[in-house]
């Protein structure tokens, strides 16, 4: 029997690490990952676009600059206030603040800095701005069944992964 390979339809099951050029892991996803192939399920950085045509068992590398990951680092989204100025609940790196602009939108920060009776909050995704090394193992890939498409979706249904 041949292997199947990943293509439109197809029951796709994987898992991944994200590292940075030096090779720190930023990210990893052990728990598999599953999708039918070809549908409007987006994996970051195209993850799903470079498995296409590949078996179960393989494995894929792929270089991710951050304009097709998680953006660049957008300076505006950096907001830095003396720390006297912050609730006490938010005055620890790690924090997440909750910001509202005049039109409503609400927003998560992070606390990223503390010193000099200073306290900078980060609104970018913690990997904007930052090459990714995505490392893919394609567990398994099979023909899609009905339960298949009522947990992760046909081709056509809108679901992002990331």
């Amino acid at each position: 029997m041949s292997k199947e390979i990943i293509k439109i339809g197809k029951f796709v099951s994987l898992t991944y690490s994200i590292a940075d050029p030096e090779g720190n892991i930023l990210e990893q996803s052990d728990l598999p990952v599953s999708y039918i192939h070809g549908g409007e399920t987006e994996l970051i950085g195209g993850m799903d676009k470079a498995v296409a045509g590949k078996c179960q068992g393989d494995t894929v590398t792929l270089t991710i600059p951050s304009s097709q990951g998680f953006g660049e680092h957008d300076p505006s989204l950096t907001f830095t206030d003396a720390v006297e100025n912050v609730p006490p609940q938010f005055r620890q790196l790690g924090a997440e603040v909750q910001m509202q602009n005049d039109d409503g939108e609400v927003k998560s920060f992070i606390v990223t800095k503390i010193e000099d009776g200073k306290l900078t909050v980060d609104g970018n995704h913690p990997l904007a701005g930052k090459t990714l090394i995505i490392n893919v193992k394609i567990l398994e890939v099979r023909e899609a069944t009905k339960e298949d498409a009522m947990h992760v979706g046909l081709p056509g249904q809108s679901h992002t992964l990331n």
